[in-house]
């Protein structure tokens, strides 16, 4: 049997297994179509249930301690002490409309600490609740990693405020190095940028007389200054060469290649992902293909600026991308089977006869735990500016649910604690998702056309539905600000009861109509039946005429072709 539209790898990361998840996009105030600032993460991992986080404000007397936890495990690291004022977290947003999320991009071993306090997703928990902006954001967080140690290995952060979106990365120094050494970049105001789970910055501009837009850790309180663009850890460049990890000039000087070297692995499964994002919206970021396929060096930058504004809704239908319509498209191949499906099976890699192979791995993902678009709106007040789109599961197949920022309590459907990884709820959203999504893995041209019709009517009824309870809602802020947090909660909660529901019965829609391999047919949107509920008309398509075709099935003619009459008289 033949294996069709599959790559030998040249080199395989060998952090492969473990990273590659994860998938962010930022998109500045001036590349929006109103001005909001965006970004997005899909948290992905077999190992996460998707929920939405919650932590209230609240204040503290003097004295008092924070626990710190490990995020991907829940092992204890310690404890820090606490501030005295925290402010209030749903999700990766607080209610000054501050947003954090990130891309593991693991990097060099050998600088983990693992003696370190502080790992990725407590650093942005807790810099969530002590920061109101990007750039007091960046303050908190390396401050946090200086003083108490970094435990986890190098990662992206995309940090975004209402009037501005930067992207940071980072990584540790290694046992006995307490710290990290990262590079903090502002998006300019009419551009997008993403990174998937690969260091993306590469040189920087240093600090200089001739360049005050830049500076150091070193004088970092000056990044409050909004003419700077860049702010650096001071020994990042020293660090490396103390490593014997660079040796060129400091102007030369790459943050991912000297800390996250690229590979194979990086620029196919990782660096795609921001390929395919970027070229919906700068078509002449096509030629990159030959880049993410290893045969050109030449990289792409950091950021670009869209030929056209992207919308919330936009968003959702990028972090819905297998690759459709390029020379990666994961609806077509052998590993699609008869009914185009973009699920592969884990692992990313695997061999066949000593030789090594590998599925494309693409934004829209099965094991994604959580999804969201941020958005932050400077033209409202706080409470009513941030809404994070939120959903459950792969974004393929969820729906993203509106939720404002300031909200005083959780969805059911949406609570860490309504279920488990382990343990199945008809109230979860993460769980009636994952029951649409994984039917729909299986018969995906088929069902694929119900679940995008699902997603295209209920996100655009809430686009019509949050931009009439905006107004109502500021009407209400002028009035009564204090009565603005029980409105937007009420709110919040019925919408994703509404979303729940809506998805029970979508997942109930596509079992009656397509039960055993079947289709029942329809007209009008509803099924044709008799007075006994009598299916009409059962359709019984078959594997398509291209699976029929295709090669792997050709090699066993004989196992596969009908035989005649004349044939079976034959028999011996």
């Amino acid at each position: 049997m033949k294996l069709k539209q599959l790559f030998l790898l040249t080199f395989i990361a060998a952090s492969i297994t473990v990273s590659n998840a994860c998938t962010n996009l930022l998109v500045a105030k001036g590349a929006s179509v109103d001005g909001s600032t965006m970004i997005t993460y899909s948290a992905d991992s077999y190992w996460l249930y998707g929920a939405l986080y919650h932590q209230p404000a609240a204040t503290y007397p003097a004295g008092s301690m924070r626990k710190v936890y490990e995020w991907d495990t829940g092992k204890y690291l310690g404890e820090i002490p606490q501030v005295a004022q925290t402010y209030n977290v749903v999700g990766n947003m607080n209610e000054h409309q501050l947003s954090i999320s990130e891309t593991t991009f693991t990097g060099l071993k050998e600088l983990i600490d693992t003696t370190g306090l502080i790992d990725y997703g407590s650093l942005i928990y807790i810099t969530l609740q002590r920061a109101k902006t990007a750039r007091e954001a960046i303050v908190v967080m390396t401050n946090l990693v200086k003083d108490y140690g970094y435990y986890s290995s190098g990662e992206s952060f995309s940090i975004a405020d209402p009037n501005e979106v930067w992207i940071m990365e980072m990584i540790g120094k290694g046992v006995g190095n307490k710290g990290a050494v990262w590079v903090a970049m502002r998006i300019p105001d009419d551009c997008v940028s993403a990174h998937a789970n690969q260091a993306r910055i590469t040189t920087f501009p240093l600090q200089s007389k001739k360049n005050p837009k830049s500076i150091s850790s070193k004088n970092i309180s000056k990044i409050y200054n909004p003419e700077v663009e860049v702010v650096y850890a001071a020994d990042v460049i020293s660090f490396a060469r103390t490593q014997g990890l660079y040796e060129g000039t400091d102007a030369d000087f790459s943050f991912s290649d000297t800390y996250n070297p690229l590979d194979f692995g990086g620029l196919r499964f990782c660096e795609a992902r921001v390929w395919t994002f970027f070229r919906q919206i700068d078509p002449s970021i096509n030629r990159f293909y030959s880049y993410i396929n290893g045969e050109t060096r030449e990289r792409m930058p950091l950021w670009v600026k869209p030929t056209h504004k992207l919308s919330a809704r936009d968003l959702m239908r990028v972090m819905r991308d297998h690759y459709e319509g390029t020379e990666l498209d994961m609806t077509v191949g052998a590993g699609s089977g008869p009914y185009n499906t973009v699920f592969r099976p884990s692992p990313l890699t695997y061999k066949v006869d000593g030789v090594e192979y590998y599925h494309e791995r693409p934004i829209g993902t099965q094991q994604t735990g959580f999804t969201f678009i941020a958005q932050m709106r400077n033209w409202l007040p706080n409470p009513i500016g941030g809404i994070l789109w939120f959903g459950c599961d792969d974004a393929t197949t969820n729906v993203y649910v509106p939720i404002y920022c300031d909200i005083n309590t959780i969805p059911e459907s949406f609570s860490e604690k309504n279920g488990s990884l382990l343990e199945f709820s008809w109230t979860s959203a993460f769980w009636v998702n994952n029951w649409v999504g994984n039917m729909t893995y299986n018969r995906y041209s088929d069902m694929i056309k119900e679940v995008n019709h699902a997603q295209n009517k209920l996100e655009s009824y809430y686009k019509e539905l949050v931009d009439k309870n905006d107004k109502e809602a500021l009407e209400l802020w002028k009035k009564d600000p204090n009565a603005v947090s029980d409105m937007l909660t009420a709110f919040s909660l019925e919408q994703a009861d509404l979303a729940l529901t809506t998805w029970k019965r979508l997942g109930e829609r596509l079992l009656v109509k397509f039960l055993d391999g079947v289709t029942k047919g329809e007209k009008d949107g509803k099924f044709e039946q008799n007075d006994k509920h009598i299916p009409e008309r059962v359709i019984r398509p078959g594997y398509n005429e291209d699976f029929n075709r295709k090669e792997f099935v050709t090699p066993h003619p004989e196992r596969f072709r009908l035989k005649s009459d004349e044939e079976m008289k034959q028999r011996k």
